[in-house]
């Protein structure tokens, strides 16, 4: 039966009739192309007077954000900005980067934020790669800016108009901006100079791209992710639903803004009329005293910033008002940091995702009865990727190759891989890598996991962090909770390095608490004691771990490293 025709059953005649659908129309009526501009204009009426952002002394209304934001559109169009053009933006967690989420989206255009830990060598390739027509930048970083345009007009393309955000904050110390200036278009002005009464362009398709964001490059150079406005709603909304977050929320920014637009919260707390809270710099002190101040109810975080919370020293730690609903994800979260998180009033919820599926894509959702089980029980479930959450079609764990799922024994390992509506349109100028990426119909993560019997996926490591030796893989994801339950370990991270005998051996990087000492010996000999003999580090290496913007441990550096130590057997056996 088509979809054009449904069957019915007289049951006096038991006579089959056809009843034709043709009277169904598809218009404006009943068809409004999806965008999450229609969040930040619901909520300018619902809660108008509500508070929407705060920075420091800074503070707006939901009335008054809408406003900028149209000013903003307004002064684009002006400035020559047009349908499909890229305007990119260099700032941190502040007022002006919340703004361009709505105002560079309402002009049309699409909004590229950029790493603000990037040297000026890559922003120039992120810009060319990008063709960003304007570049609004952060006064912190104007002078990384200057350089990577600088790199740029040595080549044929033409640099982008740079806008400088001057601090908004009155109250906290800066540098002099006035010099900047003068010589370059200010944002605040910008924004002066546009209309309220302007026209959103809308999208024409719910397909068409609103955001383009480059992948964190911890294995390899950053790819350009285009978003749909289609995705960027519905993500926005799953996003919403698995933080928990209720009407009005009071939400804490230490979710780097400019990656994967803030996992859709950017959007996701204007749905709700929530408040704004902007860190230009995260730190433990800044989260429990914004937390007190604001009554925050709700943050996000890699895991370094938990790790960052349950190792703040007293007298930075401030009661909380009430329990914070937080959501992790970025890297699997050690079972110690949730559990000392939930010891602190924390209530963490667990998700998983990748730059590729708008930041969270599946969530580890908690059931009533492993409230009862041990602590060490609970967080051990809790550090699980759970299930695709409401705005994901499906995850799954396959065989790469033959594209078969793999049994729910919590031992066989495959492939993560998702399919559904929050999955990027593909990789900007790269049809050949998208091509990949989607090879047999579903999004190949590049993680590799296992399926637990009720349904729910853990991770076991990337593809390219898996370490052979002797033919056994080894979880340097297992390693490293292991090593992260020892009481002087702050931070720990495991590569492989070559060995002539094993292939390759597990070599762990670790960053040591502050006051706290330990030898390679003694960390060594904790592993061993718990864990099978093969997987504990044979290596030990002390030193503060390369990071990411969001956090993740770039392991790429740490195996250049692990290989230019050479083997460690040098081709003679060793006793495991």
């Amino acid at each position: 039966m088509s979809m054009g025709m449904v069957s019915s059953r007289n049951p006096k005649s038991n006579q089959r009739f056809l009843i034709s659908m043709e009277g169904f129309v598809l218009g404006s009526a009943n068809y409004v192309p999806l965008s999450p501009i229609s969040f930040l204009e619901r909520s300018a009426s619902v809660y108008r007077d509500g508070i929407s952002v705060i920075h420091g002394e800074v503070k707006f209304t939901w009335r008054e954000t809408l406003e900028r934001c149209l000013r903003l559109a307004s002064a684009l169009t002006q400035m020559g900005i047009s349908r499909g053009d890229v305007v990119a933006a260099l700032a941190p967690n502040i007022p002006a980067m919340y703004e361009l989420h709505f105002g560079v989206p309402m002009a049309g255009a699409v909004l590229c934020t950029l790493n603000i830990r990037l040297d000026s060598a890559m922003v120039s390739v992120l810009l060319r790669h990008s063709e960003a027509k304007i570049i609004f930048v952060d006064y912190m970083f104007l002078e990384l800016a200057r350089e990577a345009i600088n790199i740029l007009s040595k080549t044929k393309t033409k640099p982008p108009l740079l806008v400088l955000i001057s601090e908004s904050d009155k109250s906290s110390p800066t540098i002099s901006t006035n010099s900047f200036i003068s010589e370059h278009l200010e944002y605040e002005n910008l924004v002066a100079m546009g209309q309220t009464d302007f026209e959103i362009i809308r999208p024409k398709d719910e397909r068409d791209p609103i955001t383009l964001n480059y992948t964190s490059g911890t294995t390899s150079s950053p790819k350009g992710v285009v978003y749909s406005h289609r995705g960027a709603y519905l993500n926005s909304l799953a996003a919403v639903l698995l933080n928990a977050i209720g009407p009005m929320p009071v939400y804490l920014w230490t979710v780097p803004m400019f990656h994967c637009n803030g996992w859709c919260l950017t959007w996701g707390v204007a749905a709700q009329g929530g408040t704004n809270v902007c860190l230009r710099n995260v730190s433990a002190k800044g989260i429990f005293d914004s937390i007190a101040l604001h009554r925050v109810t709700n943050m996000g975080g890699a895991p370094t910033i938990l790790n960052m919370v349950v190792n703040a020293p007293a007298s930075h730690r401030r009661p909380l008002p009430f329990k914070v609903e937080v959501m992790t994800g970025g890297a699997p979260p050690p079972s110690q940091v949730l559990f000392k998180m939930e010891e602190l009033g924390f209530n963490v919820t667990h998700s998983y995702g990748l730059t590729e599926t708008y930041g969270p894509g599946t969530v580890c959702t908690w059931k009533p009865e492993w409230d009862s089980l041990p602590p060490n029980e609970r967080a051990k479930i809790k550090s699980r990727q759970g299930l695709h959450h409401l705005g994901m079609e499906e995850v799954d764990i396959k065989d790469p190759v033959t594209m078969k799922s793999v049994p729910p024994d919590a031992k066989t390992m495959g492939e993560v891989m998702f399919r559904g509506n929050t999955v990027m349109n593909g990789y900007l100028k790269d049809f050949k890598a998208t091509e990949e990426a989607f090879r047999g119909g579903w999004f190949r993560s590049g993680d590799l996991g296992i399926k637990h019997p009720n349904g729910y996926i853990e991770l076991k490591d990337r593809s390219k962090d898996i370490i052979i030796s002797g033919g056994e893989n080894i979880s340097t994801i297992e390693v490293e909770s292991v090593l992260f339950s020892h009481p002087a370990v702050l931070e720990a991270a495991v590569v492989g390095r070559p060995d002539d005998h094993w292939g390759e051996t597990p070599c762990a990087f670790v960053k040591l608490k502050e006051g706290c000492n330990s030898t390679s010996v003694e960390i060594i000999k904790f592993c061993r004691d718990h864990l099978p003999h093969y997987m504990a580090p044979r290596t030990v290496v002390f030193e503060d771990l390369p990071k990411t913007s969001t956090g993740k441990t770039q392991k790429f550096i740490l195996r250049e490293k692990a290989k230019a130590m050479g083997s460690l057997s040098r081709g003679t056996t060793s006793k495991l």
